[in-house]
């Protein structure tokens, strides 16, 4: 987003060379305090890049329309936006052509599982949703707004939400722990009659497909051949096992810290008690290492450290996919000792998983069409045409294209609004 326009009699360009003071709005006081630099806690800080990076924050609001006069201003607001406004009120559905509900997105946390950090609060989360909401404006085209919230009970969240949902057009939830995150999903989608999408489930899960299909690909083999272990059965862990299902896996088993996840267990919560009935066919029991020995395919999202003897046990030419950042649950020195096919989440090693690669696109699609929800069915359209991107181009250190290649978006966001037509959820 650029920047606000402050003095709607003031010419656009001007504003945009007035400085810093001009763009943020600051008196002239204010912005000599800036200059001087931060005072209190902030004292210091601005020395180091990342912290001058995120001063003053990541994010502003940029008017898509010129106020150069009385006749621009008459027309924006009062009294021309009242027509607009009754006409609203009249057919509800004009809301989504003359606002921009139709094309923002809410990134909505309450900063309870965030990157690596954890329980940090709603506050110290707001830098990665500003990050977020950058990643959606710059790889996807789509404006969105971070919003966190100062409550954890799942059903604050969704009346919050659901409170929230008539000024946008899809709500991404963020960093929200599991497994309150799984049932704070399912009530929103049940409410709501826009996407809403988790992406610490989902664009994980996509962009873990997309890798597998490839590496599947490279290596001549199909997804109905291979068996996979994953590591983790958090948000990202069980979503990545039904996607895995659903796109026709041989066999898939999910180890949590108590080991395999299977029927036989009593102690699995309701995500996990489901998660056991559609995977782990083979019976599996035991630990994550014992899981490990003949697999294709290993899937870490837990973090934790997988002992390089589990991972000499794993089938020749095999498919190690480390991703819990900073520390992969395997080095991808370890695991290039064994593996055909190596992945990770960090973004100095090759094949990086990166959600950055989906939800963009993924949310761009089904807004383009105005659809309803985000089905299964778009998600493995996503998986698909992201893999499509690098079809051509296959090799053990590319499976998955960069973030910054130009056709990944483009490719998810035609893949993702044909689907959601074909699935019944589209609007235009």
């Amino acid at each position: 987003m650029a920047a606000e326009i402050i003095n709607p009699l003031a010419d656009a360009e001007a504003g945009s060379q007035a400085g810093t003071a001009g763009v943020r709005g600051m008196t002239g006081a204010e912005a000599g305090a800036d200059a001087a630099g931060p005072a209190g806690p902030a004292a210091g800080l601005l020395e180091r890049p990342v912290f001058a990076l995120h001063h003053g924050g990541k994010l502003e609001v940029a008017a898509t329309v010129a106020l150069r006069d009385a006749a621009d201003l008459s027309l924006a607001y009062t009294p021309g936006v009242a027509e607009v406004c009754t006409a609203i009120a009249e057919q509800p559905a004009l809301v989504d052509d003359f606002t921009w509900k139709s094309k923002v997105v809410a990134v909505v946390t309450d900063g309870t599982a965030v990157l690596g950090l954890g329980d940090i609060g709603p506050r110290a989360s707001l830098p990665v949703m500003e990050g977020k909401a950058i990643l959606f404006k710059q790889f996807g085209g789509v404006d969105a707004v971070p919003i966190a919230l100062d409550c954890t009970d799942v059903d604050e969240i969704v009346e919050t939400v659901v409170r929230l949902a008539p000024s946008f057009g899809g709500i991404n939830l963020e960093d929200i722990a599991a497994p309150r995150c799984f049932e704070i999903e399912r009530r929103l989608k049940e409410a709501l009659d826009i996407p809403v999408f988790h992406d610490d489930q989902h664009g994980t899960a996509v962009v873990t497909l997309a890798a597998l299909r490839n590496a599947a690909r490279l290596t001549g083999r199909k997804l109905a051949d291979l068996r996979a272990v994953v590591s983790g059965a958090g948000a990202a862990g069980v979503a990545i096992a039904r996607i895995l299902v659903e796109a026709g896996i041989g066999d898939v088993a999910v180890a949590d810290r108590k080991g395999l996840v299977h029927a036989g267990r009593d102690d699995l919560n309701p995500v996990k008690a489901e998660l056991a009935s559609y995977t782990n066919r083979a019976g599996l029991a035991g630990s994550l290492a014992s899981a490990l020995e003949g697999a294709d395919v290993f899937v870490g999202v837990s973090g934790g450290t997988v002992p390089e003897e589990a991972v000499a046990r794993m089938a020749k030419g095999c498919f190690v996919f480390a991703m819990a950042n900073p520390n992969p649950e395997v080095h991808p020195e370890v695991a290039h000792r064994y593996a055909a096919v190596v992945a990770t989440g960090r973004s100095d090693f090759p094949n990086q998983i990166n959600n950055v690669l989906a939800f963009p696109g993924i949310f761009a699609g089904a807004l383009h069409v105005r659809a309803s929800a985000i089905t299964e069915s778009m998600k493995l359209a996503a998986a698909d045409a992201l893999a499509s991107v690098v079809a051509g181009e296959l090799a053990p250190d590319r499976v998955i294209p960069s973030p910054f290649d130009p056709r990944v978006a483009p490719a998810v966001t035609s893949a993702v609004a044909q689907a959601a037509r074909e699935a019944g959820v589209a609007r235009l």
